[in-house]
């Protein structure tokens, strides 16, 4: 052994460890063994992972299962990893065994490493996974990881996305715009009403974000092995969920049945399916801010997005939709994170699934990229979008399917009539409908009104 290593020790024997490392012998065993990739867990789920060391600690102090020194020794390191330090000493990968029982190990050695800086010594084991097991700390920390996710970063970044869709909405609420169906001419709308349409989509988002936290809110903890809470008091389950809520602010509880929550992801799946979903409604968002801002002589250039930064390499005074093109792809990554977390949650066998790191790593990952995508539509994108009234009336002006406001007048054959009409000679539908018909110019005017059209014809 050179300065550089030391020796540590574990149930399978002698181990060089890097000198600096926090970490001890079970994690550098997993950093010898997993080398598929260089993808290593997200930090939320290590900070999941430290609340619950620090939970766990102080409720077996306070059932006389640690002594002061060891449970305050404890909650005093798990509480510099909650605070975001030390993310270096927290290398074990994604692609590790499918317990995750590496991370747990490693997570219990770097608060033994952090413990024995105060001069305090403790056991990875005897100690710090004290009436845990890793079969129910990481899906514990999994849920966890999942509900802070939706509730500090998902939840309000799209009530904020929602909030400026709606004040553009607000702002445009007076202009008529021509719809769209099958990407053709349709009835002309408010532009105010497409808006709120997409607010409408983010509200039922969010929605079914919160009828999925109490279910992800309920914690496996206590359950240790298979889910008999085998070596764990009687009373550790509720007392440490209850220092869980009174850390994170949610409202988590024991899971009714211990042995579902070790072994089955359905919840974590209904999780990833609701992201999924939320990433369809900003993909259909910005699918339409594109096509709205195509242009700007050849496309509908209905609106103008903020000019962000130049978007071609040969053609000057070109510049893209990038936020749109940036969340779509993002949100493209999403899709694929779901159907992993679904193959992920296949795996489940007996008391055990086997694919827990993956889960965790995609769904984590998902949260992230729909809370940024979100954030930054709303603020690159939508809250700096200008309308183009002037080409949305010229577009209203034109447009044949104003005829469909004579259906209950002339009926549905002779108002086709009167569109085409129009259209092959490139003349106002008011202009061939006063030949067509016997309706007067003051009747057709308020028939085809556009106005009186994109409010239901009311």
């Amino acid at each position: 052994m050179n300065d550089e290593f030391r020796t540590e020790k574990d149930s399978m024997g002698e181990v060089q460890v890097p000198q600096d490392a926090l970490y001890g012998a079970q994690t550098q065993r997993a950093l010898n063994n997993f080398t598929i990739g260089d993808l290593t867990m997200s930090p939320v789920f290590i900070r999941a992972l430290a609340v619950i060391k620090r939970a766990a600690a102080q409720t077996n102090q306070e059932l006389g299962l640690l002594r002061r020194q060891e449970g305050e020794a404890i909650a005093a390191a798990a509480q510099e990893i909650i605070n975001g330090n030390h993310g270096e000493h927290f290398p074990v990968p994604v692609f590790q065994t499918g317990s995750g029982t590496s991370s747990n190990m490693n997570i219990n050695e770097v608060i033994v490493g952090l413990a024995a800086r105060q001069g305090v010594e403790l056991s990875a084991n005897d100690h710090v996974n004290r009436g845990q097991s890793s079969n129910d700390v990481i899906p514990t920390a999994l849920h966890l990881a999942i509900a802070l996710g939706l509730k500090g970063q998902v939840i309000p970044v799209l009530q904020q996305l929602a909030e400026v869709i709606r004040g553009q909405a607000a702002r445009y609420s007076q202009v008529i715009k021509t719809g769209r169906t099958n990407l053709m001419d349709a009835l002309p709308i408010r532009f105010g009403a497409e808006l709120e349409a997409w607010a409408a989509g983010l509200d039922e988002c969010l929605e079914r974000f919160e009828t999925l936290l109490p279910r992800i809110q309920r914690l496996a903890l206590g359950g240790t092995a298979v889910g008999s809470g085998l070596n764990t008091h009687a009373d550790f389950p509720a007392k440490a969920v209850a220092r869980i809520n009174s850390m994170t602010g949610l409202q988590c509880r024991v899971a009714p049945n211990l042995y579902k929550g070790l072994s089955f992801l359905d919840s974590v799946v209904e999780a990833s399916g609701q992201l999924r979903a939320a990433a369809l409604v900003l993909t259909k968002i910005s699918n339409d801010l594109r096509w709205m801002n195509s242009g700007p002589g050849a496309g509908l250039a209905e609106i103008a997005l903020p000019a962000l930064q130049p978007g071609s390499s040969i053609m000057p005074a070109k510049v893209n939709p990038v936020i749109p093109e940036a969340v779509m792809m993002a949100c493209a990554q999403i899709m694929g994170n779901d159907q992993v977390v679904a193959l992920a949650a296949r795996n489940g066998n007996f008391q055990l699934n086997t694919m827990l790191p993956l889960a965790a790593h995609n769904i984590l990952q998902a949260i992230d990229l729909l809370s940024d995508s979100a954030r930054t539509l709303a603020d690159k994108a939508i809250a700096g979008l200008v309308v183009n009234e002037e080409k949305c009336r010229e577009f209203v002006s034109r447009n044949p399917i104003l005829v469909t406001a004579l259906n209950n007048k002339i009926g549905y054959l002779a108002a086709a009539e009167i569109g085409k009409k129009a259209m092959a000679e490139q003349r106002p539908i008011l202009e061939v409908a006063l030949e067509e018909t016997d309706l007067s110019r003051e009747q057709l005017e308020e028939l085809l009104d556009p106005a009186r059209l994109a409010d239901g014809g009311k």
